[in-house]
């Protein structure tokens, strides 16, 4: 399963889009800002939801910013080592410095070409879910 954070429509359209026309079968949850996705997080320590395979977090939400659940993430016990990946707009050298501070395995700028967006997609989804090896399940 893929958690993908992502607050505006046409990009989680595309995103899901691109993943499935590159066959990633897998399900994909979408939380639509920060404090879903930490709370997705939260019911992962509860036992509610599933581990994600990967994360594809965008850094600017409402409600609780990127960098904040990406903190969050990395904070709990059960997700301190799932794989995530940033995939945002932002090119800004402190969001940059700040992700890879708090653990994140990979940041992606968005392309904001329609196709080159959905191509990295593309290429994400195969690198991180079929390529990639997961850290087991704690």
């Amino acid at each position: 399963m893929i958690l993908l954070v992502e607050d505006d429509p046409d990009h989680e359209a595309l995103a899901i889009r691109a993943l499935r026309k590159a066959n990633v079968v897998n399900e994909i949850n979408v939380a639509h800002d920060g404090a879903e996705a930490i709370a997705f997080m939260e019911g992962i320590a509860s036992g509610k939801n599933a581990m994600p395979q990967l994360v594809l977090l965008d850094l600017k939400l409402p409600k609780v910013d990127g960098l904040d659940v990406l903190r969050a993430i990395r904070a709990a016990d059960k997700t301190a080592i799932l794989p995530v990946v940033v995939l945002t707009s932002s090119d800004e050298e402190r969001d940059i410095v700040a992700s890879y501070r708090l653990g994140v395995n990979s940041y992606i700028r968005k392309p904001v070409n329609f196709t080159d967006f959905a191509e990295a997609t593309r290429q994400l989804g195969m690198y991180w879910l079929l390529l990639n090896q997961c850290p087991p399940a704690q």
